[in-house]
């Protein structure tokens, strides 16, 4: 029997760039992978592009999606990073996608969901929520990165454990983002669908306008449940008065107002334990 050939990983960034020591952290985290044959990991240069807050113009970011993605020599396209520039490229870039992007694998979180939700829109079949090489920067951030090279390479350890047995169909998204999303040609009917949601960084009241907004669309009652990831690290705006009320409450109440089960916590967050959600059925 003939080994399996090894899984051909393109690393784009949408959003802001990497830098030359991250890529090299990441590059030698792969090598136990490379060398056994399992993956190969291909870095664009466009990854270490700067311009103003983005890595590069829109233009680059858009021909460097894609061009790894519409390039039958990749099996996967991992994007590098989060922050901002994805929505500016996203409807462009998925425009113009051929048969081989479709069969690709996708992973990325944060500001990549508004390129996971044009692309689930489409009926992209292989679609995840997890790691980033830019998470390497974070302290400990080798977990995660390794979480998601296993995955890469055809490993199921780093899913989020209540995906598993899941009978519904999952879609995940950063809260912010998501609401972001709402009323473009990106966003997918969420229907029958658990909504694994997190987000990182705002207030306890951004994040009850979120859940506002978003379980106020016509697809929200017909969700299948709710979980929650980790929102932390919370500010705290010390001038005004405390919100009062926790981001599971905050959920729990949205979701009793519209009638959407509350299914608890999820594993997933901007942090080094976020695992990994792979999109519609697991």
């Amino acid at each position: 029997m003939s080994p399996r050939p090894a899984v051909r990983v393109a690393v784009v960034c949408p959003s802001r760039p990497l830098t030359p020591e991250r890529i090299e952290a990441v590059r030698a985290l792969a090598a136990p992978y490379i060398a056994s044959g399992r993956l190969d990991l291909v870095f664009h240069p466009q990854c270490l592009e700067v311009h103003n807050h983005f890595a590069g113009p829109d233009a680059h970011r858009l021909e460097a999606l894609v061009s790894v993605a519409n390039d039958p020599n990749f099996d996967a396209v991992w994007f590098g990073r989060g922050g901002y520039g994805a929505g500016r490229i996203a409807e462009a870039a998925i425009a113009r996608l051929n048969d081989h992007a479709r069969n690709k694998q996708y992973l990325g979180f944060s500001d990549a969901g508004f390129l996971l939700a044009g692309l689930y829109r489409t009926r992209f079949p292989h679609l995840a929520h997890g790691p980033m090489p830019g998470d390497i920067a974070r302290e400990g951030g080798a977990t995660a990165v390794e979480r998601a090279l296993e995955f890469l390479a055809g490993g199921d350890t780093g899913l989020e454990p209540t995906t598993v047995e899941a009978t519904a169909p999952l879609a995940a998204f950063n809260l912010t983002v998501l609401c972001h999303l709402l009323g473009t040609k990106l966003v997918p009917d969420l229907s029958g669908h658990v909504l694994y949601l997190e987000d990182v960084g705002e207030y306890h009241y951004r994040l009850d306008r979120a859940f506002c907004q978003i379980l106020s669309q016509s697809w929200a009652p017909s969700l299948a449940g709710i979980r929650l990831g980790r929102c932390t690290p919370i500010p705290v705006d010390e001038a005004d008065t405390p919100f009062g009320e926790t981001e599971v409450e905050i959920a729990k109440l949205w979701c009793a107002k519209t009638g959407i089960p509350y299914f608890g916590r999820a594993d997933i967050g901007h942090d080094i334990q976020n695992k990994i959600v792979m999109f519609g059925r697991s």
